[in-house]
């Protein structure tokens, strides 16, 4: 019986043994290459990684070199173009600077054709001249209109009320005949308001303003 039991127990040994070994084998087999893999996997993700990394890099060094390169040519398409429209747009206030400084010239011209001097007020006169500043004022032009109405009766009369010529004209204004300020008043002969205002409404029916009538006077020797 014992030999019997010692070869059984000797075969379930082996048996134990090559299960052992087995298991040694597997877990040798199961666990070393799982440790491998995964330190592998680790090293190719990391590896991955930077390679991504560096494309990522070289890629946007790429990108940053095309932007500076277009935003270069953009800036200086930019620039003619600006410098282009500053001229463009001097030119044009150049060329409206012209046209406003004509239109005052020909404002200027039109509403004080001969550069007469302008008076602060009507303090600056005495006598006639003084009066027909008041009067001119409350017909409602300004002083300037009569600084050209100053110089036109000047011209004409001196500002005399008894001033005639030889044709007939009389008065301040050289109404032709005198007798035509008869519709201002009686007093048309000696009364200087009389043909102030005579003559300003000529004045004011025919050329609008004193300023007007001096123009044609300066033109044509007479208004």
């Amino acid at each position: 019986m014992l030999p019997r039991l010692t070869r059984h127990a000797a075969r379930i040994a082996a048996v134990l043994v090559l299960a052992l070994g087995a298991v040694i084998a597997v877990m040798a087999v199961s666990d070393d290459p799982a440790e491998e893999d995964a330190a592998h996997s680790s090293q190719a993700a990391a590896e991955q990684q930077a390679e991504a990394e560096a494309a990522y890099e070289e890629i946007r060094g790429h990108h940053l070199d095309y932007i500076a390169a277009t935003a270069g040519a953009d800036v200086s398409v930019k620039a003619e173009a600006v410098a282009e429209y500053a001229m463009d747009k001097a030119a044009g206030l150049d060329d409206a600077q012209a046209d406003a400084d004509r239109a005052a010239e020909e404002a200027a011209r039109n509403t004080n054709p001969t550069s007469v001097d302008i008076p602060s007020s009507c303090g600056e006169y005495s006598g006639n001249r003084a009066t027909g500043c008041a009067i001119t004022l409350d017909w409602g032009f300004d002083l300037e209109q009569f600084a050209c109405l100053e110089r036109l009766w000047t011209k004409e009369s001196g500002w005399n009320e008894l001033a005639a010529n030889s044709i007939g004209a009389y008065g301040i204004p050289q109404a032709y005949p005198g007798s035509k300020m008869a519709s201002e008043g009686d007093d048309w002969q000696t009364n200087p308001v009389t043909q102030i205002r005579w003559g300003l409404g000529y004045i004011a029916n025919r050329y609008s303003n004193p300023c007007g009538a001096w123009a044609k006077s300066e033109a044509e020797g007479f208004y």
